[in-house]
């Protein structure tokens, strides 16, 4: 299963559930910019693969890990713990191009990254509570306006739909569509292929109604007007 992907995209590795060798192989493409936040460099030591960065306050990686990223020659970023923002934040600042925190404790010059259409975040979702609706909410920062930005794991994905980033799921027949506005209200909710469709309709902040819809085909699509959802797909368990 996915959400439908566009050309320019940049892959991060978060430090929560760590994603297995299939979930990296579903998702990371040839031509992807690679980003690790802090522990995330750990999987891409793991599998050999060779990350544009790695941002974050370092201390989930030791010391050896360290090293041997800096023998590879991969940019370094690195804030003190005392910080404001999380290492995934910080990491999805670095993919947007957008401004950093000027507090970095060694302030080198980023690396000059492409321009980004689509951020798909890896090893962000299970464990604990705080740090998953935490990443969540990192969807609605304003830099990442205009980016496809979807959270994914085996079983799960998350992306945020807004008017300007409708969004095609490709799925299966019997996967789970829960829709969940973001902030407020959402009205002008437009779907097609799934089993409870809405017309230019208003999901309502705090009522659960857009929960466990039902994709028909392989393929559905959802549009809005006004407002931002959060979209998960969840795999069927049937084959």
């Amino acid at each position: 299963m996915s959400i439908s992907m566009q050309s320019h995209r940049c892959v991060i590795f978060a430090n929560g559930l760590p994603p297995s060798g299939d979930e990296i192989n579903d998702w990371l493409r040839p031509n992807d910019v690679l980003i690790c936040a802090d522990g995330g460099a750990r999987i891409a030591l793991q599998y050999k693969l060779q990350p544009a960065a790695v941002i974050g306050d370092f201390d989930s990686l030791s010391a050896t890990e360290i090293a041997i990223l800096a023998e590879q020659n991969i940019p370094l970023i690195r804030f003190p713990s005392a910080k404001n923002e999380t290492d995934l934040e910080l990491a999805l600042l670095l993919a947007a191009s957008a401004p950093l925190p000027s507090y970095a404790s060694n302030p080198i010059t980023p690396p000059v990254l492409p321009h980004c259409d689509e951020i798909i975040i890896l090893g962000a979702l299970g464990g604990r509570t705080d740090q998953t609706l935490a990443n969540m909410m990192l969807m609605l920062l304003p830099a990442l306006a205009d980016i496809r930005v979807i959270l994914a794991n085996r079983h799960e994905q998350i992306s945020r739909i807004t008017p300007s980033n409708p969004v095609e799921i490709i799925g299966r027949r019997g996967d789970t569509i829960s829709l969940l506005p973001l902030g407020g209200d959402v009205h002008g909710i437009i779907t097609d292929g799934l089993e409870y469709p809405l017309h230019h309709e208003t999901l309502t902040f705090g009522p659960a109604r857009g929960i466990s819809n039902v994709m028909l085909t392989e393929r559905a699509h959802i549009h809005i007007t006004q407002g931002q959802l959060i979209c998960i797909l969840s795999a069927s368990e049937k084959l």
